[in-house]
């Protein structure tokens, strides 16, 4: 005999409105807690044959994450909120939510297109974090409804959609002036994408618009995970290099990394040195003390990149268009606050 909806609930230990949800594939559940559902039905025989299919299977809307270079996009908790955003939006039109993953080192181009010629694909959502020009280009020529995330190209005709990054950056490097009344120095990725040129242009920005020479900036070149970044400033400091008395970085990975060497050299942080990340991940949160970091609203980033597709593939008109996504700041206690009297989030 079959198991129920209610009986698979209380089997799991959850709702069993959550249940529901993941069977009829609508939104209200996260994409872990959807698999476990559907996985422990298939374990205890739920028959699928109850779920009624009112409106008809439109395809499949692919995201597609590009990576050439495994550490900027091995943090997978982000992309999990981008999909998360993508699928409750893709779900509520009737299409299918598919991922694929192509490595440059790796994969080849031809066998991805290929894949994707002989699949239900009605449109693409392409997270070019890493992308080339030149291969970006070549997914156009597929002719696929198409929107670009995370990147943008000035020379092709594209819809992008992405963070605001120089606006995010230039308010953590504003708000460290303000608060610590030091010159900031900078964090840099020593592994280069168009995010973070980005940000070190809204840094530069800040430095500038606040009366500091930018060629009076300490920089330190660290790698884009927490224990590369870690151990590269961990070299920096026995080197005795210069430390500035606060540091905006390229993203929390960096950020973390960073306050871990200092810590571990006897800096206090912030009493010695404030730290602004971007991104905030959720070890931002954990780390003692928590990271004041640049929120990014990515399932909203990946709501709005998913409606845009659907209204391309709905009307099958392109207008090429850049959207800017703001970052917001959450203020915790990696910075010493000195003329500054908001609380910081818990």
């Amino acid at each position: 005999m079959s198991v129920t909806a209610k009986e698979l609930a209380q089997k799991l230990g959850i709702s069993a409105t959550a249940v529901s949800m993941a069977l009829n594939n609508k939104a209200g559940v996260s994409t872990e807690t959807r698999a476990r559902i559907i996985k422990a039905a298939e374990k205890y025989g739920y028959d699928f044959t109850r779920i009624k299919n009112t409106h008809e299977h439109r395809g499949s809307i692919y995201i597609l994450f590009y990576k050439t270079h495994n550490a900027i996009l091995s943090y997978s908790p982000i992309f999990n909120e981008l999909y998360d955003g993508v699928s409750s939006e893709c779900q509520n039109a009737h299409y299918a939510v598919k991922v694929m993953q192509f490595y440059e080192k790796v994969d080849v181009l031809a066998d991805c297109f290929s894949d994707l010629h002989i699949s239900d694909c009605a449109g693409i959502i392409l997270v070019g974090t890493e992308i080339r020009q030149d291969v970006y280009r070549q997914f156009l020529s597929l002719g696929y409804p198409l929107i670009l995330l995370d990147t943008y190209f000035d020379s092709l005709e594209c819809t992008s959609v992405l963070i605001n990054n120089a606006q995010g950056a230039y308010l953590a490097t504003d708000y460290l002036i303000r608060t610590t009344r030091q010159q900031p120095g900078y964090l840099q990725s020593d592994y280069s994408i168009p995010n973070f040129t980005q940000r070190q242009e809204g840094y530069f920005r800040a430095l500038k618009e606040n009366g500091m020479s930018p060629s009076r900036s300490i920089i330190h070149r660290l790698s884009p995970s927490i224990e590369a970044a870690m151990s590269d400033m961990l070299e920096t400091i026995d080197r005795k290099d210069p430390l500035a008395k606060c540091y905006f970085a390229d993203n929390d990975i960096i950020a973390i990394g960073a306050m871990k060497a200092l810590m571990l050299r006897g800096y206090r942080i912030p009493e010695d040195i404030s730290v602004v990340g971007f991104d905030n991940i959720s070890e931002s949160r954990i780390i003692e003390p928590s990271l004041t970091t640049m929120d990014v609203p990515r399932r909203h980033i990946g709501r709005t990149a998913a409606k845009l597709l659907i209204e391309q593939i709905d009307t099958k008109v392109v207008y090429p268009s850049k959207v800017e996504i703001a970052a917001r700041m959450v203020k915790r206690f990696s910075v010493l606050r000195v003329c500054d009297k908001d609380a910081p989030a818990p």
